[in-house]
């Protein structure tokens, strides 16, 4: 038997993971390039999240048709791939349905994996229609315009033309099995509840040529599979990957509880500390000043750039979000996608300038997301809520909130008066601070 096609293969095989781990590093490398946070406590909490909420789909069953169809997809497409590991023994040893020799168990394997495959295309057309046909508002709000909204489909089809291609390999195979006297390598294995239906289709065609149908299936559902792996860097499906942690990483403090800047905290300790010298000259003078909040994504932490690249676009948080039902500007989702997009171009500069990040005059505050956006948020972490991966839109919004008002004291004029009076008064209202109590003494 001629190795060329095993060479072929491992060929394709190596370029298909090369190019798969060089994207998987300079992922790692955008994301590194938030600001440090600790997310290392408390391990069994987060291992329950992980499992719960990335394996376990517990969010995303809230919504019980969706949930379910994506249930669907991703127990069939994760199950049914464990064939590829067959697929990629098969093709560097010229082998052939190695597992065979598992026997009962292997007819019990591969006729759930049809069984499933047949039940991700059915989820995959309900997907594709309430997208499509049905047009659910949330998946035709203004950011889901372009690539966006092409994605979705693209992954969809992507899926039809791996189950379908997955399906003729099997019924050629289950063909060529009983073929009278036997033909070639194909032997008896496995059972084949749906392609069973499609093989007669093959009834009176040339053997050499249903031979040629089955390899053309098995290097196209090969392949796809390597394309499929390498398209997720450039598309939302991510979440497949980053889900998990994801969900570790997320932040287990209460919801609502946000943390006081370090530098702040700092600068308070040293007021309050009696033996402190304020006119001492700083420790390190050459010391680049802290910056308060994010204008840019170097300044999020890289939890929050984690949180960017495994959205999912489903738009659950927008939705949700009682300012963009209203008509406000804010939408959660854009929120993630714009600081992904920004989060890509800042990686594209640094890999045009060998490693370093040269200044572009853009940044995330403004040229991605307006103030407008970020002031229309009501804080009542309604999109953290629905998130069904722990994706936290708000944290990203408070941070930029914090820019606007420390660093450009560019708040609206009803929030910079409530802040002059607390400063001035002790109070959000302008009172007299004598007047404080007045209230007390009112029948």
């Amino acid at each position: 038997m001629s190795i060329l096609p095993n060479i072929l293969f491992a060929i394709v095989l190596v370029i298909g993971i090369g190019y798969f781990t060089k994207n998987v590093k300079k992922l790692i490398r955008n994301i590194k390039l938030g600001q440090d946070v600790d997310r290392k406590d408390n391990p069994s909490a987060r291992w329950k999240n992980m499992m719960m909420i990335a394996l376990g789909q517990s969010k995303m069953v809230k919504r019980p048709i969706a949930g379910f169809l994506h249930i669907i997809v991703y127990v069939g497409f994760i199950i049914i791939n464990l064939e590829v590991l067959e697929i990629i023994i098969d093709g560097l040893f010229g082998t052939h349905r190695v597992f065979a020799f598992l026997g009962g168990f292997y007819n019990f394997l591969i006729g759930s994996f049809e069984i499933l495959a047949f039940l991700v295309l059915v989820a995959v057309i309900v997907f594709w229609l309430r997208r499509n046909v049905i047009k659910l508002q949330r998946f035709w709000k203004p950011e889901m315009k372009g690539f966006p909204k092409n994605d979705a489909n693209y992954i969809l089809y992507f899926e039809v033309v791996l189950m379908t291609l997955f399906l003729t390999m099997n019924a050629a195979d289950f063909h060529l099995q009983y073929v009278p006297g036997g033909f070639s390598h194909y032997h008896q294995a496995g059972s084949y509840p749906i392609s069973q239906l499609i093989a007669p289709i093959f009834d009176g065609m040339d053997n050499s040529v249903v031979f040629m149908i089955e390899r053309t299936a098995w290097w196209l559902h090969i392949c796809g599979i390597l394309v499929f792996l390498n398209y997720l860097y450039f598309s939302k499906h991510l979440h497949i990957l980053l889900a998990f942690p994801n969900t570790y990483f997320a932040n287990l403090k209460p919801q609502g509880q946000f943390d006081n800047l370090e530098s702040v905290t700092n600068e308070v300790k040293l007021m309050m500390d009696p033996s402190a010298d304020p006119f001492a000259a700083p420790a390190n003078p050459d010391a680049v000043p802290a910056k308060f909040g994010a204008s840019d994504v170097q300044d999020l932490n890289w939890v929050q750039l984690l949180n960017a690249y495994t959205c999912t676009e489903c738009g659950r948080c927008t939705s949700s979000c009682p300012a963009n039902q209203t008509g406000k500007k804010l939408s959660p989702r854009k929120i993630m996608m714009d600081t992904r997009d920004r989060l890509e171009e800042v990686g594209k500069n640094i890999d045009a300038n060998n490693g370093t990040f040269v200044e572009d005059d853009k940044s995330l505050l403004n040229d991605y997301i307006t103030p407008e956006e970020l002031w229309a948020c009501t804080s009542c972490n309604a999109c953290v809520e629905e998130c069904p991966v722990n994706i936290s839109p708000l944290s990203i919004i408070m941070d930029m909130r914090r820019y606007l008002v420390m660093e450009q004291s560019a708040a609206p004029m009803e929030l910079n008066n409530m802040m002059t009076n607390i400063e001035n008064n002790g109070a959000p209202w302008q009172y007299n601070q004598m007047d404080r109590l007045n209230w007390k003494n009112e029948n």
